[in-house]
């Protein structure tokens, strides 16, 4: 039987000297808290995301600081598609100019870009920008920003079944012969290591269906900051904390 236990706790409490600091390999993030940061300041929701889009360059270049290889941004849920129809085209054009005045930016610090989840969902315009801005760094070899993208964990396994139900009904592949490994291999993150390590912004307790299968061992780090505020300080402070977990992957 296997139990969640999720803890909120302040990042401030404790202090890892930087030079002992564990770097996990695999970051991912769940964005929380633009609507909210808006709210706050009598903005329009369009504006948190607006200033998030911001957040996000800062932590990019804040992981290639720390060494980070590989971050994965929940940017747009397959739940999102059910926002109002005007605040998801924001969200859409928020994306496509993001694609578009970024490239030239991610070409300069060396970092890939990726995209994971039912793209085919997304707007042709914006399609075009995001496959543009993949091929244009897919030989880049310093920090690898994943977009989660029209995405849900849940799709994800569905989608890694199918393909998998597809090659047993052909006879490419033997039912009794289907693992972890196998069904890992399936998903949109085959060729990519599961995360060490998952920030959640805004002090939300939840995983919001985000890559299910690939947290099943993450370190999970809750911070209140809301996402249009975290910044490499706010990093610092959740790497801190993860390294002083102790992480025995159900052994003792």
């Amino acid at each position: 039987m296997l139990i969640l236990f999720w803890m909120k706790f302040s990042l401030k409490k404790k202090a890892v000297n930087l030079d002992t600091l564990k770097v996990p390999e695999h970051l991912a993030v769940i964005m929380d808290g633009n609507g909210r940061w808006a709210k706050k300041r009598g903005l329009p929701r369009v504006a948190g995301h607006r200033t998030g889009a911001d957040s996000v360059k800062h932590i990019v270049k804040s992981c290639d600081q720390l060494g980070i290889k590989y971050l994965t941004l929940y940017a747009f849920s397959s739940e999102n598609w059910n926002r109002p129809e005007s605040e998801v085209e924001a969200l859409m054009g928020l994306l496509e100019k993001f694609l578009k005045e970024r490239l030239p930016e991610m070409l300069e610090d060396n970092v890939r870009l990726k995209a994971i989840g039912r793209l085919d969902m997304l707007p042709k315009n914006v399609r075009d920008e995001l496959d543009h801005a993949i091929a244009k760094t897919a030989a880049n070899t310093a920090v690898t920003m994943i977009l989660a993208l029209s995405y849900g964990g849940r799709e994800e396994i569905v989608d890694a079944a199918k393909q998998l139900a597809l090659k047993a009904v052909a006879g490419d592949i033997k039912i009794e012969d289907i693992d972890n490994q196998m069904l890992s291999d399936h998903l949109y993150t085959a060729d990519i290591p599961d995360p060490d390590l998952l920030i959640r912004t805004s002090g939300e307790l939840r995983l919001s269906n985000f890559l299910l299968w690939q947290l099943s061992y993450a370190e999970i780090v809750i911070t209140d900051k809301l996402w249009p505020d975290f910044r490499h300080d706010q990093l610092v402070a959740s790497l801190q904390e993860f390294s002083l977990r102790d992480r025995r992957f159900g052994k003792v």
